[in-house]
């Protein structure tokens, strides 16, 4: 018996520290280098620039740009001209957008706001009913467009902060001739043009823009040639702005606004202007994010919430039910606050070092109880309206470290749904995103956020979330995403999952998403989220239910001296690339 007992002791021993050694594997399991074996999903890896788009095609022009010098300012205008073209119901010259742009040579980082404008002539009753109830039909109605800003934003940061190795005219040319020599259509472009039909083709140009003569549908494989928007482009290539805002598209947009009953005069669009600002700031667990002022209200409530999200051990709890009721819980208090103070700064004084105030964070924080969901009726707050979910966004880094995040929209897929006669590009529906009925007697329905109401020549508060994040003054991450209000919480999710879960740029665009906006009181996943998760968030009182996808975040990380990428997949045609 004491021989068998030794001779198990000795085989015990033998044994026990091949157990307590970690197990060797042959494949590299660190959290950096180039191939991580352990991740599910790989990213582009690159060494001198990447682009990431929501189009085949626009990447491809972005990636020749900065092959032939280039820096991340021309790609981005090269690629914010390319996405009219091909991207139609998103990329545009008829909208605006936000940009964050940041100067590795220079270490400055900028904030560029060319978010349109309400014309001088438009008012709040332009949408409503004479009973007093929000018109729907005006939404994409010609009272809907704003003073387009893209054309003004994509020639100012050129000429601010462009290489100056390519001209303007250089950086237009691949758009004019995928244009005016026509593309490929692809499924989905033949897809959303053939089900908008009936709505497309109530507009004589847009039926020609769109259609083809005999009225039929482009399908897949057949070219699209857009005439009208090559000559808008060689315009705006050989004069700059001042052909869209003083030229002749100038004299063809007045005209459709005076034949229709729109707004935009020629005082309008030659007074717009482009805002460079400072960008938001704030510091999440050792990293710097860099976000949007308002009248975006994503840079804001993204670093709210991430203050919050700060006080708890995200990384160590993993994803899960725990970690996915804080972060809907810090949705609902950040959403609470963003209906209530965001707007255009110019018109109102957004508290925003208050807001985004890491004491201010805490004490929200104590309010979250683990295994309890707030009631979101007794938050107080005024609600944003909705807006479209039809918005692009792209990043761009180059072989000198400059980042660009860019997120531009036309509201609505396909805008107001109206081409301009002559000029072939689309108009965007932003006016009516402004709270209409604020502050209007006699007004009915849900009355929306106060310090957005309509006023002319203001800008209305957007959820578009462009964002760069530095670690130790150095790009890591750009980021940004389509998706109306939930575009803000599929951003704050990849940060998240890169910082929190460290997760490669790839893995974190691709984990199912959570979406909660203080009211309604909903706690939205994305279809295939882990139904054992779900009833656990049912458990501590979370209202779930499962919806549908949630942004197409396009995004670049820059990490142990190569750049990795992704383009989300729950939008097709997308293309993220790097040389």
């Amino acid at each position: 018996m004491k021989v068998l007992s030794a001779f198990l002791s000795m085989c015990l021993s033998l044994m026990l520290p091949a157990v307590a050694q970690p197990v060797k594997h042959p494949y590299n399991l660190s959290k950096s280098g180039i191939v991580r074996y352990q991740d599910v999903f790989s990213p582009v890896v690159a060494e001198n620039g990447m682009v990431s788009t929501q189009n085949t095609l626009a990447t491809e022009v972005g990636i020749d740009i900065l092959k032939q010098g280039g820096n991340a300012i021309d790609a981005a205008v090269a690629v914010g001209f390319t996405l009219a073209v091909t991207l139609p119901r998103a990329g545009n010259l008829g909208g605006g957008g936000f940009m964050v742009f940041h100067s590795n040579q220079k270490q400055q980082s900028y904030a560029i706001d060319y978010r349109e404008t309400a014309p001088t002539g438009v008012t709040a009753q332009h949408f409503l009913t004479e009973a007093g109830e929000k018109n729907r039909q005006s939404a994409t109605s010609w009272h809907a467009a704003g003073v387009p800003g893209t054309v003004a934003g994509m020639h100012e940061v050129w000429r601010k902060f462009g290489s100056g190795k390519l001209s303007w005219p250089a950086l237009l040319q691949p758009a004019i001739e995928l244009a005016e020599q026509g593309f490929v259509v692809n499924y989905d472009l033949a897809q959303i043009v053939d089900a908008k039909k009936r709505w497309l083709t109530e507009n004589d140009s847009t039926r020609a823009s769109f259609y083809k003569p005999d009225g039929t549908s482009y399908q897949e494989g057949d070219k699209l040639i857009q005439s009208d928007l090559a000559w808008s482009l060689k315009q705006i290539s050989k004069h700059g702005p001042d052909a869209f805002y003083k030229g002749e598209i100038a004299d063809k947009i007045v005209a459709d606004m005076k034949k229709n009953g729109g707004h935009i005069d020629h005082q309008d669009l030659a007074s717009y202007q482009v805002k460079i600002k400072k960008p938001l700031s704030s510091d999440y667990r050792g990293y710097q994010v860099l976000g949007m002022p308002p009248p975006s209200s994503g840079g804001v409530t993204i670093m709210q919430m991430l203050n919050i999200l700060e006080n708890y051990p995200l990384g160590e709890w993993g994803i899960g039910s725990q970690s996915y009721h804080v972060m809907a819980e810090a949705m609902k208090l950040s959403f609470a606050d963003r209906g209530t103070y965001m707007a255009d700064p110019d018109f109102y004084a957004v508290p925003v070092k208050w807001l985004i105030d890491k004491k201010r964070a805490n004490k929200l924080a104590n309010k979250i109880k683990l295994n309890e969901s707030i009631d979101a009726l007794t938050l107080k707050g005024d609600r944003l309206g909705d807006e479209g979910p039809s918005t692009t966004h792209f990043s761009i880094v180059d072989g000198d470290g400059n980042a660009v995040s860019n997120t531009y929209t036309l509201g609505y897929s396909f805008g107001n749904g109206k081409v301009v006669k002559g000029a072939g590009f689309l108009l965007n529906n932003q006016i009516h995103t402004f709270s209409v009925r604020a502050g209007i007697k006699g007004a009915k329905g849900f009355i929306a956020s106060k310090v957005n109401k309509l006023e002319a020549g203001k800008r209305p508060v957007s959820s578009q979330s462009p964002v760069i994040v530095l670690k130790e003054g150095k790009p890591f991450m750009v980021t940004g995403s389509p998706g109306g209000s939930r575009i803000i919480n599929a951003v704050a999710q990849m940060i998240v999952n890169s910082i929190d879960h460290g997760m490669n740029v790839t893995e974190a665009t691709n984990q199912r998403r959570i979406h909660h906006q203080w009211i309604p009181d909903v706690l939205e996943v994305e279809p295939g989220f882990n139904r054992d998760t779900i009833e656990l968030l049912k458990q501590k009182g979370q209202n779930v239910k499962e919806t549908y996808t949630m942004g197409s975040t396009q995004s670049i990380m820059v990490k142990d001296g190569f750049i990795f990428g992704a383009s989300d997949p729950r939008r097709p045609n997308a293309l993220t690339d790097g040389f």
